[in-house]
This record gives C-alpha cells, sequence and structure tokens, in this order.
C-alpha cells in the first residue's frame, strides 16, 4: 500500500526547512499565490520546480541522479489493432501505475512521451541511497503493471500474454537539471546519465529492468542481483555493461 500523501512539501523541507503546506486549510492561502503540489511529485510543490531559478538564482544546476524509464512494449502496433477507447485505458493505467511507483520513492516523473515514461531521483527530494530507491521504483512499476494486465487482457480478446509487457532503464550520475530551450522552455535533465538510461530502457525485455555498472555498485547487491553482460548501445562506441535487476 503506497503511503499517505505528505501535508507538507518534501523538497522544501529538505532544503530549505520551509514547511510549505500542500494539503488541508493552511495550504490555501499558498493556492492562492500558485503555491500547490507539483503535477511531477505531489509530495513536492511547484516552487521545487522552479527551485533553482527563485531559490538558487542559478538558471541550471548540476545534480547527482538516478534517471529511470520506462517504456510500455508493443503500444505502436497494439494502436493499431484496438479501439481508441482501449489505447485510451491502456496508456492512462500504464501512466497511472508508474506514477504512483515513483512517487512512492520520492522520485520525480519528468515526462510523459508517448509509451514512455522519464523519472529522476534525487532531485527535488534528496535520498544518499538514490540509486536503489530507483530501483525499487522500477519493480514497483513492473508489479503494478502485471496486475493491470490481466483486467486489460479480459476486456481485449486479442490481446496476447506478451502484449503489454513494460521494459525498463537506470542510470546514476550527475546531470544537469533546469529550463532548456528558447522559445520552448522544458523543465528536465540532459547528460550522458539520461542517454545511458533512455538506451539501457530501448536494450531491455518486456518485464525486464536494466541498470548500469554505475547504479549496481551504489544499490549493492541486495537491491541489484543479477548478473551483468556487455550491450552494443545506439551512440556508444564501446559496449556497456548493464544488469537485469
Amino acid at each position: 500500500m503506497s503511503p499517505p500523501p505528505s501535508m507538507i512539501c518534501k523538497g522544501c523541507w529538505q532544503q530549505m526547512r520551509v514547511p510549505i503546506p500542500l494539503r488541508g486549510l493552511a495550504s490555501v492561502p499558498f493556492k492562492a499565490f500558485g503555491i500547490r503540489p507539483s503535477r511531477m511529485n505531489p509530495n513536492t510543490c511547484t516552487v521545487c520546480e522552479l527551485m533553482f531559478t527563485r531559490v538558487m538564482k542559478a538558471r541550471k544546476i548540476t545534480v547527482d541522479v538516478s534517471v529511470l524509464f520506462a517504456d510500455l512494449r508493443g503500444y505502436t502496433a497494439l494502436s493499431q489493432s484496438l479501439s481508441p477507447a482501449s489505447v485510451s485505458s491502456m496508456l492512462d493505467a500504464f501512466y497511472d501505475e508508474c506514477a504512483a511507483a515513483i512517487w512512492e520513492y520520492d522520485g520525480l516523473l519528468n515526462k510523459t512521451v508517448g509509451d514512455s515514461v522519464m523519472a529522476i531521483f534525487n532531485f527535488p527530494i534528496r535520498h544518499d541511497n538514490h540509486a536503489a530507491q530507483a530501483v525499487l521504483a522500477a519493480h514497483e512499476i513492473q508489479r503494478r503493471c502485471r496486475a493491470r494486465r490481466e483486467p486489460l487482457l479480459a476486456e481485449n480478446a486479442g490481446l496476447g500474454r506478451s502484449d503489454l509487457g513494460v521494459g525498463i532503464g537506470i542510470d546514476s550520475g550527475p546531470a544537469s537539471f533546469g529550463e532548456f530551450g528558447r522559445s520552448l522552455r522544458d523543465l528536465t535533465a540532459i547528460g550522458t546519465v539520461v542517454n545511458t538510461a533512455a538506451r539501457a530502457q530501448s536494450a531491455a525485455d518486456a518485464g525486464q529492468i536494466l541498470v548500469t555498472q554505475a547504479v549496481q555498485h551504489r544499490a549493492g547487491p541486495d537491491v541489484v542481483r543479477g548478473d551483468g553482460r556487455a550491450y552494443s548501445l545506439k551512440g556508444f562506441d564501446a559496449p556497456v555493461r548493464l544488469y537485469a535487476a
């Protein structure tokens, strides 16, 4: 069972020791000024989203993070064979379960793009063991999506057991977090860690979680128990060692 929602912003309390109320009567005056729960994580607030500009006085900051990408396998083919209502229901279920799992482990649901999600761990809510948090969130995503798959399979006779699987990739390391772009400002993280996590996700089979050696080292053998092997990833000159978590 997921923990109850926080009454104050975890990010503002941890970073500045300021108890910004998110819920209840105390939050009403703050909402009047546009301070409300963030869409990226309802246990943080909209101030956290712009912390680097409003508090740190910097447009971009470098943070040590774990980045998770999760992708719904077979979505393109399924969208051509199912009704629009079924496709919408399937995608909503995927987004909802990913969000709940990511927020349970204090991650930031940074992007939803088509049939994929991108999450960031260790900003704005800090965790010394953020690599382990990301791996645990990945397992929770897989558990939740497997549970939601059964009723979807029952509702759609054309789906097979191999459909609706989720592939996940995770990497840890420094990333630049901030608003990027000129005409279209985008709040996100960029860097090698983001690219590697995305490529690891592409290499993962449905139902599989692949993590880099950095994640395996930080999270430890109790969290990442699988063996590692070299993968040829697009855009990388040398093979990258990935571990099945």
